[in-house]
């Protein structure tokens, strides 16, 4: 009996079922058993956040790229990105046109102690909006909301003349004193934080503690803010970004003397040329795109280094406030 036929076919049956298994593991690789676990859609992925992470990066790159140039670069359109010869001239320009350390300074106490004070105030008025026994707590709500929808343009004209009477222009407190009364940068958003936060919470945490007496106070500062700490550095963080860069209303209650980094950066030009002022402290270089470019690299690096080291703590407490939600 001739077996040559059936010991062809099992190695034909053997190869394909060899070719078969290989397929199907490159099938796995590439593909995944789930559509988000293959090599394919991991680098589909990385392609997406590769283009995203450039758009946001960009700006900054050719921030630092300009403030580095010298004035020949800058004037020659075949240098793009990477300058031929790399000075710190501009950053030196610019750190003494925004007469940085006075300026930080101004900026740092306006973003740190209005933050601070709408953490406290708006945590406590999102608390008793959410757990609280508050008469018409729908109606104080909603106007919490309405004040969010006005644009601050429209009351600006009343709170200047309010400030000025009661003398307060040009000082800290034309931010403080709204902060103080919830009614800060954005802060209505924070109330809505806040007690969209504390309505999440179980009211089981605090039963044993008001079977035990404790007032509301108690409830508040021993239980319910130490839970509140994701919340807290979110609306820390969001707080004092806008501080830092809000520009609109100091240029408004800050005209002189304790002015922030923002109305620095604005007068800079007037600065750098001194055909405008009549003064010859700095050099008079009609291309100042570099020095303004290493303004702002100075204005935005004291935040990106605090997100840098708070990201983490930010992105787990965007999480648990519900504000992706």
């Amino acid at each position: 009996m001739n077996t040559e036929p059936w010991v062809q076919r099992a190695r034909n049956y053997a190869t394909s079922f060899l070719w078969s298994r290989k397929a199907q593991k490159y099938k796995m690789v590439m593909l995944g058993r789930n559509l988000s676990d293959g090599l394919l859609a991991k680098m589909v992925i990385y392609v997406l956040l590769s283009i995203v992470a450039y758009l946001y990066l960009q700006p900054l790159l050719y921030m630092i790229s300009t403030m580095l140039k010298t004035v020949s670069d800058l004037l020659d359109p075949s240098v793009k990105w990477i300058p031929r010869i790399v000075t710190w001239e501009n950053l030196t320009k610019a750190y003494k046109g925004l007469q940085y350390p006075e300026a930080l300074r101004n900026t740092a106490l306006i973003a740190l102690s209005c933050s601070i004070v709408q953490v406290l105030i708006c945590s406590m008025t999102g608390y008793a909006l959410a757990r609280l026994a508050v008469p018409f707590k729908g109606l104080i709500t909603a106007l919490v909301l309405l004040t969010f929808l006005i644009p601050p343009q429209v009351i600006i004209i009343p709170l200047y003349v309010i400030f000025s009477k009661l003398g307060l222009l040009n000082t800290l407190f034309v931010f403080l004193v709204p902060a103080i009364f919830g009614q800060g940068l954005k802060g209505a958003l924070f109330i809505l934080i806040f007690r969209q936060f504390f309505r999440a919470q179980p009211p089981s945490l605090e039963e044993a503690a008001k079977l035990d007496g404790a007032s509301a106070a108690r409830l508040y500062f021993r239980i319910m803010l130490p839970l509140a700490q994701s919340a807290c550095l979110v609306v820390f963080l969001f707080s004092f970004i806008w501080y830092w860069n809000m520009y609109y209303e100091p240029s408004m209650f800050l005209a002189k003397g304790f002015t922030p980094l923002s109305i620095r950066l604005d007068q800079l030009e007037d600065v750098l040329n001194p055909s405008l002022l009549g003064s010859k402290d700095l050099v008079s270089n009609p291309v100042t795109e570099g020095t303004k470019m290493g303004a702002a690299f100075l204005i935005i690096l004291p935040p990106l280094v605090i997100f840098m080291f708070l990201q983490r703590w930010f992105i787990t407490g965007i999480e648990r406030t519900g504000i992706v939600e």
